[in-house]
């Protein structure tokens, strides 16, 4: 049975009996009923993991930490996916399944016809809210670095900022191509819309920023699935997601 996988933000120190979030803590104990002397292995973000044993279960849980090694899940394809915020579980999903694709860096956007509106409050809870999805899909995965997730921004301010490394994408259903000449090296970024799709203005901001437009076969999407499907096209093309 593979060991367990928990994030901790605290620096982790071999020899060291660390007390776990209470949140890791509440899961490991009630729904993965772990004990005294089972295996667990930590991780804080920085690209190493940590083999780690249970000492106690209660109220708390602590662990004796063990000896660090490096091991590197990173796609050697940093993508960064720009998604207009889709409503309701849908942007959960995206982001769960995005951490697991390897994207790199996660762009929350707010277009015209976005169904879902922030406050800054709301905006700051949902970027929390997020990272704590990415940080479960990184438990699961294996993954020992965390993709960056911004705060929700208005796409044109998003367009209105210094560009990424690499080449700009646009996930656009009237797209005449499947950029069948598509050279990525390193880096890329790929644009999903909002379940209506932009208006012909955010169109034209997408142009003069240098996306160039792509389509995904003859279907038209859900914004939750053209994100998902997006993602594993770059990364088994041009990634490290092996076909065959």
């Amino acid at each position: 049975m593979s060991s367990k996988r928990v994030y901790v933000e605290s620096a982790l120190n071999p020899g060291a009996i660390l007390e776990l979030p209470r949140a890791a803590a509440l899961h490991l104990a009630k729904v993965m009923r772990v004990r005294s002397g089972d295996p667990l292995v930590l991780f804080t973000g920085d690209g190493r993991e940590f083999a780690a044993t249970v000492q106690s279960v209660g109220s708390r849980v602590t662990a004796a930490v063990g000896e660090a090694r490096s091991v590197n899940r990173e796609s050697p394809l940093a993508i960064t996916l720009t998604q207009c915020i889709a409503r309701g579980d849908r942007m959960d999903l995206i982001v769960q399944k995005a951490t697991e694709l390897g994207v790199a860096r996660i762009v929350p956007v707010l277009s015209r016809r976005s169904v879902v509106r922030l406050d800054a409050a709301q905006a700051q809870s949902k970027a929390a809210h997020w990272r704590s999805i990415a940080v479960n899909a990184c438990e699961q995965c294996g993954r020992n670095r965390l993709p960056l997730i911004e705060p929700p921004r208005p796409l044109l301010e998003h367009l209105g900022a210094p560009p990424t490394a690499g080449p700009r994408l646009l996930l656009e259903p009237e797209a005449s191509a499947t950029a069948p000449g598509l050279t990525v090296g390193g880096a890329v970024e790929i644009a999903i819309g909002p379940e209506g799709g932009f208006d012909s203005d955010e169109l034209e901001a997408f142009r003069v920023s240098d996306f160039a437009p792509v389509r995904l076969g003859p279907r038209v999407l859900r914004t939750e699935t053209a994100a998902i499907a997006a993602l594993a096209w770059l990364q088994s093309r041009f990634g490290d997601l092996e076909t065959g």
